[in-house]
């Protein structure tokens, strides 16, 4: 299993402690590079009526908001040992923006990579703006 820097590392446990995840109790963190090395933190956020939104979808509008169309990486990191890997939603989120060498990194709380996906792995045979009719 390989490690990923610790820079990364604080800014993901860093975001995870500012989950908001009062009823599933698994805050989860999220960040997203571009392949120019900006990073899109976010994490999830809990509501009520149980529609909240996901760690990957918060660093993905950040991403979006910032201008910013293409992911090199993907890190998530959920709050114990075991794979915390994206829904089934945000799936099709990182699909979005994603290219066939973007990486989705599943990360322990230590930093410590579990597993490394490519987007087809992860998604396969996605549907995609490609699919879509020309405007």
């Amino acid at each position: 299993m390989s490690q990923v820097g610790p820079v990364l590392v604080e800014t993901l446990l860093k975001t995870l402690g500012n989950a908001y995840a009062p009823y599933s109790h698994h805050p989860v963190a999220s960040v997203m590079e571009t392949p120019d090395g900006q990073q899109f933190a976010g994490a999830n956020v809990e509501v009520a009526h149980y529609k909240g939104v996901c760690a990957e979808a918060s660093a993905i509008s950040a991403m979006a908001t910032a201008g910013q169309r293409e992911l090199a990486k993907v890190y998530v990191m959920g709050p114990g040992e075991h794979l915390c890997t994206p829904c089934g939603d945000c799936r099709q989120r990182i699909r979005e923006f994603a290219t066939p060498d973007t990486q989705i990194l599943v990360l322990s709380r230590e930093g410590e990579v579990l597993k490394t996906y490519t987007m087809e792995t992860l998604l396969p045979d996605a549907f995609g703006p490609e699919q879509l009719p020309p405007r």
